[in-house]
């Protein structure tokens, strides 16, 4: 053989063997990955060829597969698109997202539990279908949370998120504005691709689910966390003496902060439990300071801050305490400005620990897979993840909130024969825009069965009418008393 030969047959050779490694390589090391991948035109469009399991809310399908009169065989459809949208999502030739995409295996039918499934429905020559996903949702808890949202003036943009707080059930998680996931179902791909554009390039973002993925100043509201760190340190209770007065002075600096209605607190010694009552800043500023970065932050920590929780819905933006900030951001951090973000999910489940006696469950809204013949494949575990606080503090803080909803900010959110506990936040946003108004609350007090976090991030409201009781207290009390009720 002459050399030409010799190097001709070396080259193919050694392209064969690249060839064969990168089959390899892309059929077994990126297999995974790339059926995953919500670009993969060949897995999806194999998929709309098949009927997609259903997303269950109790006994109704908020999304299913029907038959279609095209080439892909089935139509995604969305029962109530927009009251369910945030958490769904939404299932396109292009991308999927929400529930649609976190529990994609299931709904498809390719997951592992669904194997005899598909090995009947081969051997019976059948037409394979997915398996069904049931959410924790709480039918008449979302509708309320839906229904106070659209109440709100104008435009508004919020959220509402539920928990059982026992178990970390998520019982109501809606967020507006948002979006027709019907419309970005449709099998005509041109229209999809300019819907998706126009909601993407929307300042308002209808796209995102506020509850988790909206980071913003939590305000009064994370004065709970202040307070959970001042009684957890020891030094402190629900009738300790703490400073009130007009205004505290920040370390460090000439600057003053005074109240948010510009009074002295009912004195410049009030107790613990009146100063969360009218929503003393003074008070909880001095007790940031006094604790420190060190201390605050990981006390937040213990509640769920600078991490995520939410393992079955994807999303989820992480709530912020920097460990860095200096002692005057340290002091603002005590009323829920400087540097601190929360997300309304991290809120409720700030709420929602110190209703289970400080432990904090891990937030979860699905609740079981079920095969197509909808007997149970799998169910999700509750979990505690931390313990926030001491069983002691919760019941101090408890009394603390529900003085606060019985004769303080947070009485928008009272139940007749019901004790509700509560707290108000209006967090300051930049100075071209008006505050964001939050409340967080728990009912019954002595047997807590939902724990509620509302954000209003902006609404057709005067600036001086913004508040978190006024805005956030009716909704919170229609969700509590949707599950309540039952």
């Amino acid at each position: 053989m002459n050399k030409p030969i010799r190097v001709v047959s070396v080259f193919c050779l050694l392209l064969f063997l690249a060839l064969l490694l990168n089959a390899t390589y892309l059929m077994y090391v990126r297999a995974d990955d790339l059926s995953k991948d919500p670009r993969n035109r060949r897995i999806i469009t194999a998929t709309y060829s098949r009927e997609r399991g259903a997303i269950l809310v109790g006994k109704d399908a908020i999304a299913r597969s029907v038959p279609s009169d095209d080439k892909y065989k089935f139509q995604r459809t969305y029962s109530e698109p927009f009251k369910y949208a945030p958490v769904t999502g939404y299932f396109a030739f292009f991308s999927q997202t929400g529930v649609e995409r976190s529990q994609n295996s299931v709904l498809s039918g390719d997951d592992s539990r669904l194997f005899v499934t598909r090995l009947v429905d081969m051997l019976s020559n059948g037409d394979p279908k997915g398996g069904n996903v049931q959410l924790t949702l709480d039918a008449a808890a979302q509708t309320a949370a839906w229904d106070g949202l659209q109440a709100l003036p104008g435009d508004a943009e919020g959220a509402v998120v539920a928990l059982e707080p026992t178990t970390g059930r998520v019982l109501a998680m809606a967020s507006t504005p948002t979006f027709d996931p019907n419309k970005l179902a449709s099998h005509d791909f041109t229209a999809v691709a300019g819907l998706s554009k126009d909601l993407n390039d929307d300042p308002r973002d209808p796209l995102i689910n506020r509850t988790i993925g909206t980071t913003l100043p939590p305000g009064s509201t994370f004065k709970l966390v202040t307070a959970a760190a001042a009684i957890e340190s020891g030094d402190y209770d629900a009738d300790s003496q703490v400073p009130g007065g007009y205004r505290f002075k920040l370390p460090q600096s000439s600057d003053t902060i005074g109240n948010y209605d510009g009074g002295n607190c009912g004195g410049a010694r009030i107790t613990l439990t009146q100063a969360l009552q009218v929503s003393c800043n003074v008070t909880f500023l001095t007790l940031a300071n006094e604790l420190g970065n060190d201390a605050m932050a990981e006390q937040a920590e213990k509640f769920g801050f600078n991490d995520t929780s939410l393992e079955d819905l994807g999303g989820q933006a992480t709530s912020l305490y920097p460990r860095d900030m200096d002692a005057p951001q340290t002091a603002m951090s005590g009323i829920g400005q400087s540097s601190v973000t929360a997300t309304p999910l991290q809120m409720a489940m700030v709420a929602a620990a110190i209703a289970n006696d400080g432990d904090v469950m891990r937030p979860y809204v699905v609740d079981e897979v079920r095969a197509p013949n909808l007997s149970v494949l799998d169910q999700t575990d509750t979990q505690s993840i931390s313990k926030a606080i001491s069983s002691t503090t919760a019941d101090e803080l408890t009394k603390m909130m529900v003085a606060t909803v019985a004769d303080g900010t947070a009485s928008p959110a009272q139940i007749p024969g019901v004790d509700v506990a509560g707290k108000t936040g209006t967090a300051q946003s930049s100075g071209d825009r008006p505050p964001y108004a939050w409340f967080v609350s728990f009912a019954p007090a002595d047997d807590p069965q939902v724990a509620v976090a509302v954000l209003v991030e902006s609404s057709d409201t005067s600036p001086d009418e913004i508040g978190g009781g006024v805005l956030g207290g009716p909704i919170a009390k229609s969700v509590m008393e949707a599950v309540i009720n039952q």
